[in-house]
């Protein structure tokens, strides 16, 4: 009864998933379906689309093609037009260049008429003057046997004598000549040479410039003097060191004296002290920065100060180690006189003496320029 019981249950639950298993297979049969007919729909209006779009690109290539057309017929016309504008410019200048050779080959015929006929008169008075040469040559002929009658002598003894007499009366006046032109000579030159001098030294005037062996720094307060010196002195030490000058700090108010008998050096302390003074921070470190940077624009300095001194003499080609030299000078002095100021004043009077004796000016300007230098 049980086994009868199961087997028929078991039929039915068979016959339940049959059921369902067909049940399934209907809806995924439907499902495909219908995507299979939205694919062909979807398939159609593709096509549909495609076929839409072919003809909007005839339609668009058609109008493109009459553009391209209508633009290349204008383009011919302007070029034609172009064209025929450069042509008739061309055939305008061409007849223009036609007459003016016209016009010159006329001028030339007429020249040319002009210098044959000048060309008949100068050979005709030539033959003229060959017939007076001849008439002259007869008249000196007989002139000349005449003198030779009545001298008694023939032409070469009358010319010995005459250049005998000549030299004597040549030899006694071009010796006095002499003499007098000496005399007005040194005259002359002694007057013509003070003028020249006094005439230079009058157009170039130059400043004297006297400076010392020591700088005086203006401090803004007194208080600063025991920075500059700093702890136990390393400051002052510090400074005296790198730039090889004297730090005199004594009672005077509001000052520091730098004593050297170098001013460049005296000159690099100068600039490193009023850079730190500005800066306020004095301590060895910064001192040596300052006057690294201090040499470096001195360094400049002197090169633009000897190329400028260079430019305002006029003077070119000196090498870059003489120019150098050269502005160095700026800080050194002779008899209370700055050097360089000194030189340009003697390279521009040696230029006038030279341009009013008519020497090479540059010549003379480089060699007053640079006579200190050595």
């Amino acid at each position: 009864m049980n086994s009868y019981f199961f087997s028929i249950v078991f039929s039915i639950i068979n016959i339940i998933l049959i059921v369902f298993l067909l049940g399934l297979l209907i809806l995924v049969k439907k499902r495909l379906k219908k995507r299979y007919d939205e694919s062909v729909i979807k398939m159609a209006e593709d096509e549909e689309k495609r076929k839409l779009l072919l003809e909007n690109t005839k339609k668009e290539a058609e109008a493109l093609k009459k553009e391209l057309l209508i633009e290349a017929k204008e383009d011919a016309h302007k070029l034609r037009l172009e064209v025929e504008k450069e042509s008739r410019d061309r055939r305008n200048e061409i007849q223009r260049l036609e007459r003016r050779l016209l016009q010159r080959e006329e001028v030339l015929d007429k020249k040319s008429d002009i210098l044959e006929k000048k060309e008949r008169e100068i050979n005709e008075r030539i033959s003229e003057i060959d017939k007076l040469e001849e008439n002259i040559r007869e008249v000196d002929c007989r002139k000349r046997q005449e003198l030779e009658s009545i001298s008694k002598m023939n032409s070469e003894e009358a010319k010995t004598f005459l250049l005998s007499e000549i030299k004597k009366e040549i030899t006694h006046e071009s010796a006095v000549l002499i003499k007098e032109f000496e005399n007005k000579l040194k005259e002359e030159s002694a007057n013509k040479a003070k003028e020249i001098i006094t005439g230079a030294i009058q157009r170039y005037a130059a400043d004297h410039v006297s400076e010392s062996t020591v700088h005086v720094v203006t401090l803004p307060n007194d208080e600063m003097k025991g920075r500059i010196i700093g702890r136990e002195g390393r400051n002052i030490r510090t400074l005296e060191m790198l730039t090889g000058v004297d730090l005199i700090i004594d009672d005077t108010p509001e000052a520091v004296v730098l004593s050297s008998f170098d001013p460049i050096r005296r000159e690099i302390a100068k600039i490193a002290l009023e850079r730190l003074i500005l800066d306020g921070r004095i301590h060895p470190t910064k001192i040596e920065e300052m006057v690294d940077r201090a040499k470096r624009d001195i360094d400049n300095e002197i090169k633009e100060t000897g190329e400028q001194a260079l430019f305002e003499t006029g003077i070119n080609g000196v090498h870059s180690e003489i120019v150098k030299l050269l502005g160095r000078l700026k800080y050194r002095t002779s008899y209370g006189q700055n050097v360089l100021n000194h030189s340009i004043e003697v390279a521009k009077i040696s230029g006038i003496l030279a341009a009013e004796l008519g020497e090479d000016v540059i010549l003379a300007k480089r060699a007053g320029l640079l006579h200190d230098i050595g």
